[in-house]
């Protein structure tokens, strides 16, 4: 007789396929969502510097994401929409004026280990997760070219979760209202709440999410370049004054890195880009 818990041989190799088949059309999906992108970055860059073929442009461009530890997409996102460097000059950003990098008031046990991007968001991500106290939550940043939300920095959330949210629009999620209204956003119970659309609750509800806070990163002027969001397996009455105010103190600092890094670290690399672009120009590059 056959145990109803044991998998059969061929049962187990059809579980293994099936897993495998999923894993590679989220990556197909996900390669879908960020190709345009580079794609149009490439383009770009292969006609201001003349490059011969796209693929040089690639390499330019990975070069510089790697030299300055960003995200292709993020490098690509400002390629494709920050104004093209004056011919005339050699730096992109002739009359910039470098800042200081900004002090985070976080507590000791969650400040980073490294300054770098992904080392700060998930320090905010866990000081934001101590505060509300759960386990899971998530980071996004606004995205500049399309006026929405791409998840970077998670924990603790289902991979099904983290395929759905990947990219946010402006409507039907909580994240999008505290995006648009730069207010703290609480969702007591997530079967009930109008704030979402049916598909991001029904997504939300199978990760075993039943309540969520959201906080916008906003910076000095108000503007909102990302959010951080904590999930409860349970439905709660909402948080302290205590709480909002800690929050509002991660939201603010998080959103004044974000700010200066995006206007240092990654106009460096542009910078770096256009220097070796200039240098280059005609010139076929090969990936190493």
């Amino acid at each position: 007789m056959t145990d109803p818990g044991h998998c059969t041989g061929d049962e187990e190799a059809e579980r293994d396929e099936l897993q495998r088949l999923r894993a590679e059309a989220r990556d197909l999906r996900a390669r879908a969502r960020v190709y345009p992108l580079i794609s149009q970055a490439q383009g770009i860059v292969q006609e201001r510097y003349r490059l011969p073929d796209a693929d040089s442009a690639f390499v330019l461009m990975q070069r510089a994401s790697q030299r300055f530890n960003i995200r292709m997409r993020t490098l690509a996102d400002f390629v494709a929409t920050v104004p093209g460097p004056d011919p005339r000059e050699q730096l992109w950003f002739p009359r910039r004026l470098r800042q200081p990098e900004p002090d985070l008031r976080l507590e000791p046990e969650h400040r980073p280990d490294t300054h770098n991007r992904g080392g700060v968001l998930g320090a905010v991500l866990s000081q934001t997760l101590a505060v509300v106290g759960t386990g899971m939550g998530n980071v996004q940043v606004t995205d500049r070219a399309g006026r929405g939300l791409v998840l970077e920095k998670h924990t603790g959330l289902p991979v099904d979760f983290v395929e759905f949210f990947a990219y946010v629009g402006a409507d039907g999620t909580a994240c999008a209202q505290a995006a648009r209204e730069r207010v703290q956003v609480t969702v007591r119970d997530v079967e009930t709440d109008p704030v979402f659309d049916e598909p991001a609750r029904a997504a939300i509800l199978a990760a075993g999410s039943r309540a969520c806070h959201s906080v916008p990163l906003t910076t000095t002027s108000g503007r909102c370049v990302g959010m951080v969001s904590a999930h409860l397996d349970r439905t709660f009455q909402g948080l302290t004054k205590t709480q909002l105010k800690a929050l509002d103190v991660v939201g603010a600092d998080g959103g004044r890195w974000l700010a200066w890094h995006d206007s240092t670290v990654v106009v460096d690399a542009l910078e770096h880009l256009h220097g070796v672009g200039r240098r280059m120009r005609g010139t076929r590059l090969r990936r190493q």
